[in-house]
């Protein structure tokens, strides 16, 4: 009995440290949005979630720790949200508009999450001075480069170097949302329509 009470209760502060854990991170997320990386302390974080700067310094080593969660997070959250739009398009043209559409309409949803990320990606830098998300920033590129080429492959798009092209539409659609978090009365459907159009436009086969 005393070694499935024990067990118990071992889950039981388990499920609440990894509540604690995502409280903060929540707070994180909404400090970074509100006052921007450099203002986003430690204190400002524990007053936004309510608890003191110790529980912040118990579950996490630093500021640095924490922003890198925040950030990785809503990357992650993200990419499966787009990705399983993507990977539901057969041709490479539906996955275009899958993927900058997934995108758009996440960050859109999760003005608060997108906002913070932006603002550590830029901003955040490792002991080195490096930027520990470039890596990442790469893969993305990588993969779109890649989901064009198929697109060149399958006849459905004309030829140009992949991997600018995929810079240019990914930053593109980067832009539209950062225009939309200035302005909230853009119309962010009209306006990803415009994108997709001009896209699909700049990237496809003609037929003769």
């Amino acid at each position: 009995m005393q070694t499935g009470n024990n067990t118990t209760g071992r889950k039981r502060a388990s499920f609440i440290e990894q509540a604690r854990r995502e409280q903060v991170i929540r707070a994180a997320a909404e400090t970074v949005a509100q006052v921007g990386y450099a203002n986003a302390s430690l204190s400002r974080i524990a007053e936004q979630a309510g608890i003191s700067k110790s529980v912040i310094s118990y579950h996490f080593a630093g500021k640095d720790e924490l922003m890198v969660l925040v950030a990785q997070q809503f990357i992650d959250a993200s990419a499966e949200f787009m990705f399983a739009r993507v990977e539901a398009e057969p041709t490479a043209t539906g996955q275009v508009s899958a993927w900058i559409s997934g995108q758009v309409e996440y960050y859109a949803a999760h003005r608060t999450g997108f906002l913070a990320m932006i603002s550590i990606i830029t901003n955040h830098r490792s002991a080195d001075g490096s930027n520990p998300f470039t890596g990442q920033l790469d893969e993305e590129v990588d993969e779109f480069a890649r989901l064009l080429q198929r697109g060149q492959r399958d006849g459905e798009f004309r030829a140009f170097d992949p991997r600018s092209t995929a810079v240019i539409i990914l930053r593109s659609t980067e832009a539209l949302i950062s225009a939309w978090v200035m302005d909230e009365s853009l119309d962010l459907t009209d306006q990803m329509g415009t994108l997709l159009d001009f896209v699909h436009h700049a990237i496809r086969r003609e037929n003769r």
